[in-house]
């Protein structure tokens, strides 16, 4: 069945929709409505309830696109690259291709956008999210809510709050003092409740200053919904929730995917004692009704089918997006654009030139009807005018490939590693189970028995064998884990050891091995979670080295060079965090490219800042594509041969080096006591670039295009205003080259005379602004009272303080062009 394509955004209730919820509201018996508050894991949904006439209201994953069931569907850029485009409209219409995707195929609720602030390279959902400052994370992520909400689809803003890691996200502490949470990590959550008028949001796995987020009261009922006044629903991260009674009574409203705690066994006792009012129930119903009629979803569980599932216009909307989503961060010598009239031989070599790599890892992961790769596109753009040749050399994540066909013996010398399942968590007593396995390459998942006799949800196991080397020198031994805690030795030496951590994704160790000789293997591992996964891989270095060659010798002899690595879906991936660094072999690859020719060009794939120092001087140019979605290898074909002139700017700064980081020393959990301090408080970003004097690599807003521009003819609309007032100002941008281009015009606000530590600096206004050769255009700017404002905690309130503050416009937290000064009055 299917419906009309007409649709309505989230609206406030009006008093005849509030009566028409309480009525239906009044034919639920007490089990009904509790019913109603857990999800059904079977659909992805919410529970129907025919006699109110409430359908199942499905739920997908984004936000890179609709993830739903596993079927295909158009990849878009990652938020991370929405971001760099610095542009709302464009973000806008990228929210709104997005709700028609999932209008298309019956998807009510959203799941996205992403909007937690970035603190560390290292973590691994960084490129589901919008950068490192908060008013232009709440900028996008106002802009992307507004384009899916109006195609009659919720957005779920997640993951509230402080879920800035993927290590042990499910019991860590975020401790935060109250400034720094007001003015670093809620702002953009403020803005898609107030600005974006979002219909849902999803509280996080992890626990801030010791409670869960799922029974936070304070975040969940005294800050969204009393102060922010939140009409919509407040669901569960998927699994997030721990306790029924304090979940339902801090405020949340719906139990994703299923009821584990928020259930009647639970809820009917607490009801019955007192411990949860019938009130508070009702409310969890109300608020997902409240959606449900404002949107005005029809009763039954329809799609629109006048919407394309492979819709053209969606592939135009993430062709656009990436076109402006891309930045330059380094042009020596103009190295970039290439010219295929100066070109006889060009090189596009390393692991992500071909096939195309589109998204990272995780829940977000959104496999394409179609997607173009770098060589594939380069080749379709020059098609015959030169030669190109092609290498992938080393993968990255090459052990995804060795992990169900790295070869084992046993000490008697079988195939396989011998094993031992325990059903405890400790490795105690006697085994349940052994037996002989060919590989580690397990996936507990969907409720898989890991052996015979294995009934505990938590059990632990033990693999032994031997290993015999194909090569001289270094020798990796790769092991994926998730939900678990592993060690592996090699030769009696301890070669990796995440027992207590819990590390996930893939840790390497590495021994010398003379070909030949044969190493003993022990793996132990323990599941801290039921649903868990465990690979063991091995390979050499000589092996690497081999590919690495084979991806140099495609280059030797070409007149420019394209070099494609980074990150994908395997090492940058929720459920664990990642290297701020490249691999070993892409580094040896651009250093090596880069001597062999002046005009090499670095393609990068991430989600976040990576480690450049050893190589960015050595290159000719940089080019940051984030991941780029399934038309990713058309817009980096475009911009490296001139014809889209790249236009985005960093929405984080990259560090020189790694303890240059605010968060460098509170980050991780290094006492393995589950909390993280956020000790850098307010200081985080550019703010401490700005604060310290260090000199970040590459700074927030930063990037280059193909056309100079100038900024010229600033003015303010006053030089003074009273406390309360805004101000607006203008500035023309003026493109003195030779091709149209973009730039953005970035408005930073100082406080020269606060009572409390503030940023020498941040950011409270941008434009971006589009010029034709030789063109001026003024870009018009107003920054609100707001601007001016610091949280006071000692008055629990927003506050401006009169005195004098510094209003600074320019095209990067660093590359400041104008200057004045503002003096807000009483």
């Amino acid at each position: 069945m299917t419906i009309a394509s007409s649709h309505r955004d989230f609206t406030p209730p009006t008093p005849e929709m509030e009566q028409r919820i309480g009525d239906s509201i009044a034919q639920l018996t007490t089990e009904e409505k509790i019913a109603l508050i857990g999800g059904d894991p079977r659909r992805n949904a919410t529970i129907a309830c025919e006699k109110i006439g409430l359908p199942a209201l499905k739920m997908a994953d984004g936000p890179l696109g609709v993830h739903w069931q596993g079927e295909p569907s158009t990849a878009y850029p990652a938020p991370a690259g929405a971001a760099a485009s610095w542009n709302r409209d464009l973000v806008e219409k990228l929210g709104s291709s997005l709700g028609r995707d999932a209008r298309a195929r019956g998807i009510r609720f959203f799941l996205a956008p992403g909007i937690n602030i970035c603190r560390s390279p290292e973590c691994g959902r960084n490129f589901e999210y919008f950068g490192e400052d908060p008013y232009l994370a709440g900028q996008m992520a106002a802009a992307y809510i507004r384009g899916v909400q109006s195609q009659g689809v919720s957005a779920t803003v997640k993951h509230y709050a402080l879920n800035f890691q993927e290590y042990n996200r499910h019991g860590v502490s975020s401790d935060v003092d109250e400034r720094t949470l007001r003015e670093i990590y809620l702002p953009a959550f403020e803005a898609a409740v107030k600005q974006g008028g979002t219909g849902a949001v999803m509280s996080a796995y992890n626990l801030v200053n010791g409670i869960h987020c799922s029974e936070h009261k304070e975040l969940l009922t005294d800050i969204l919904k009393n102060e922010w006044g939140f009409d919509g629903i407040v669901m569960s991260d998927w699994v997030s929730t721990y306790d029924g009674v304090a979940s339902a009574n801090a405020g949340l409203d719906l139990e994703m995917p299923r009821a584990a705690f928020m259930n009647r066994e639970t809820l009917i006792p607490a009801l019955d004692d007192g411990r949860v009012d019938t009130a508070t129930i009702d409310d969890k119903v109300r608020r997902l009704l409240r959606v449900f009629f404002a949107f005005g979803w029809p009763p039954d569980e329809s799609h629109d089918g006048s919407i394309p599932l492979d819709d053209p216009s969606s592939a135009q909307t993430a062709l656009e997006v990436c076109r402006e989503s891309i930045v330059m961060i380094r042009n020596n010598g103009q190295a970039l654009p290439l010219d295929t009239g100066s070109l006889k031989r060009l090189a596009v070599v390393g692991p992500f030139a071909h096939p195309a790599t589109w998204a990272g890892g995780g829940s977000s992961y959104t496999k394409p009807f179609h997607a173009v790769s770098v060589l594939e596109s380069i080749k379709a753009l020059v098609g015959n005018s030169l030669e190109i040749v092609h290498h992938p050399g080393h993968h990255p994540s090459s052990e995804w490939d060795l992990f169900g066909r790295s070869s084992f013996i046993t000490e008697s010398g079988d195939p396989g590693l011998a094993a031992e399942y325990f059903n405890n968590a400790t490795l105690d007593g006697e085994p349940c189970a052994v037996r002989t396995d060919p590989n580690v390459n397990f996936d507990w998942g969907g409720g898989s028995v890991p052996a015979e006799g294995i009934t505990e949800k938590l059990w632990s196991a033990r693999w032994r064998g031997r290993v015999t080397a194909r090569d001289d020198g270094k020798h990796f031994f790769h092991v994926y884990g998730a939900d678990g805690g592993y060690r592996l030795w090699v030769n009696d030496r301890l070669a990796i050891n995440v027992w207590e951590t819990g590390l996930s994704g893939t840790q390497r160790g590495e021994i010398d091995l003379h070909r030949g000789e044969t190493a003993g293997i022990v793996l132990e591992w323990r599941a801290t979670r039921p649903a868990a996964c465990l690979r063991l891989a091995w390979n050499s270095e000589a092996a690497n080295s081999r590919e690495t060659e084979s991806a140099l010798a495609a280059a030797r002899g070409a007149e420019a060079v394209v070099v494609c690595v980074g990150f994908n879906n395997s090492t940058e991936c929720e459920g664990f965090d990642r290297p701020f660094s490249l691999d070993a072999e892409s580094e040896s690859l651009i250093l090596q490219c880069a001597k062999a020719c002046s005009k090499t060009i670095v393609v990068l794939t991430c989600g976040g800042a990576v480690d450049m120092a050893r190589w960015i001087d050595e290159v000719g140019a940089v080019l940051v594509a984030w991941y780029p979605g399934q038309e990713g290898g058309t817009a980096i074909a475009e911009t490296i041969f001139g014809m889209n002139c790249p236009s985005g700017k960093l929405p984080y700064s990259i560090e020189r080096q790694e303890h240059d980081r605010s968060s460098y020393n509170c980050y991780h959990d290094d006492d393995r006591d589950k909390r993280v301090a956020i000790a850098d408080g307010i200081f985080c970003g550019y703010r401490h670039y700005d604060h310290t004097g260090i000199e970040p690599l590459v700074p927030f807003g930063f990037g280059l295009g193909y056309t100079p521009f100038e900024l010229k003819n600033f003015s303010l609309s006053a030089s003074s205003i009273h406390k309360g007032d805004g101000v607006s100002l203008a500035v023309d941008v003026v493109n003195t080259g030779a091709c149209e281009g973009a730039e953005v015009v970035q408005v930073y606000v100082g406080d020269r005379e606060s009572s409390l530590p503030r940023p020498p600096k941040e950011l409270k206004g941008f434009a971006k602004v589009r010029c034709a050769p030789g063109q001026t255009r003024r870009a018009m700017i107003e920054l609100e009272s707001g601007a001016f404002s610091f949280y006071d905690p000692a008055k629990k309130a927003w506050v401006i303080e009169p005195g004098e503050f510094e209003i600074l416009v320019g095209t990067s937290s660093r590359d400041i062009v104008f200057k004045a000064p503002m003096v807000v009055g009483k």
